[in-house]
């Protein structure tokens, strides 16, 4: 196993991930998104919805912590040294399918419980739900680490990186959605 730790480490060291002013900016939207969620979980005490913006509120906080140590990182180093020392890194696509196929009918699971469990409550936490899929997908498509889609969401567009639209557009949503049910009363 010290050799698979060696690989990582040597792949990976934990650190600022993204020391830039977009990175940074990137981290303060989702520690705002975790304080307005946070808020939203407080104001809706016995009532429905508050468990879905406890999760939120919880995730926010982790995902802002990953930005900066890129931790999905570690996940891509770790598949690609096991891929080596296991001898089935030239068939590693296939592994690779299967771990997006995982990940998309996680996603969808998930989705399908969010929705059960917002029965109802749908048209109030819709938005920040829609903010959560795309947050999910950007998560997943960073940890997978496919060469062309790394070159996509690392393309240009608008002056900042699609990487930095793609993610931020998630934490727009979900903080839009808090804001709307926090000025509502």
């Amino acid at each position: 196993m010290s050799g698979l730790a060696n690989c990582v480490a040597a792949a990976w060291q934990p650190g600022i991930g993204d020391p830039n002013a977009t990175g940074w900016l990137t981290v303060l939207a989702y520690l705002l998104c975790f304080a307005l969620s946070a808020k939203v979980w407080l104001k809706l005490h016995g009532r429905r919805g508050r468990a879905f913006w406890g999760l939120v509120a919880l995730l926010m906080l982790a995902l802002a912590v990953n930005k900066q140590l890129d931790l999905q990182s570690a996940l891509t180093a770790t598949g690609r040294c096991l891929a080596q020392a296991q001898g089935w890194y030239d068939h590693r696509r296939i592994v690779q399918v299967a771990f997006v196929l995982g990940v998309l009918g996680l996603m969808f699971l998930a989705l399908l419980m969010g929705l059960r469990a917002l029965r109802g409550q749908l048209w109030r936490n819709g938005i920040a739900l829609a903010g959560l899929m795309v947050l999910c997908s950007f998560v997943a498509v960073r940890a997978i680490g496919f060469h062309h889609m790394d070159a996509l969401i690392g393309s240009h567009g608008f002056g900042v990186s699609t990487n930095y639209l793609f993610e931020n557009v998630g934490l727009l949503l979900i903080a839009l959605n808090a804001l709307w049910i926090l000025r509502r009363g």
